[in-house]
């Protein structure tokens, strides 16, 4: 998992509440769990003009100019605003897969989905829940100047404006550990793998019986 200390970028307003993990990647990209790949297919059903199919070459495909992730001001976005219980729906934890690989790192909302928010955690990308009054001024600068990024700073906790004052945030400290230092599940049993080898060792001594062949 790629490590999270400071990122900066340009922002994308996304204004629509209760987004759902159909809307971020519909259901017919699912097939793979490869965890890459999915970012062409990022808001499939708003992003383009037709119906997208699995494995299909994307770049020659109809893009709806009035949805706001192919609009050129936002080319090369890595910060996603959005509006309250994003990532509602079913548990797909394809939705951050399709958001990292399309190169957002963090995502800025009034509320999460719970489960969409703990697979963000462990996927690499950060979500920061902030009051709905700092949304929607958010939502009103971004509007107002062409190139509004944002610098988030994950040991500090804070959201770095280029003008303005720096906007404090919560996060649990777990959480931020394994981000800083980029260790997803896998990686956090791998920090164990002396004290899981030893047990292994001592449980065949014990009960050699457990790990014997049967013909």
């Amino acid at each position: 998992m790629k490590k999270f200390v400071v990122e900066e970028g340009l922002v994308m307003p996304l204004d629509r509440a209760n987004v759902d993990t159909d809307f971020i990647i519909p259901k017919q990209f699912l097939k793979s769990i490869k965890r890459s790949g999915f970012g062409v297919n990022l808001f499939d059903e708003h992003r383009y003009l037709d119906k997208g199919v699995p494995d299909a070459d994307n770049s020659n495909r109809p893009l709806n100019s009035d949805f706001v992730l192919n609009q050129a001001r936002y080319k090369g976005c890595k910060i996603l605003l959005a509006r309250k219980n994003f990532g509602c729906g079913s548990s797909r934890e394809h939705a951050p897969w399709a958001l990292d690989d399309y190169g957002f790192r963090v995502i800025l909302a009034p509320s999460f989905a719970d489960i969409f928010f703990n697979n963000c955690f462990k996927n690499g990308l950060l979500p920061i829940v902030l009051k709905e009054e700092i949304i929607e001024s958010l939502f009103k600068e971004v509007e107002a100047s062409v190139g509004f990024s944002l610098k988030v700073d994950l040991e500090r906790q804070l959201i770095i404006p280029v003008n303005g004052n720096d906007i404090p945030f919560e996060v649990d400290e777990f959480r931020k550990h394994c981000l800083i230092n980029g260790l997803d599940d896998i990686a956090l049993t791998l920090e164990n793998s002396n004290t899981i080898e030893q047990f292994e060792k001592g449980w065949r001594e014990i009960s050699p019986w457990y790990f014997s062949s049967t013909s």
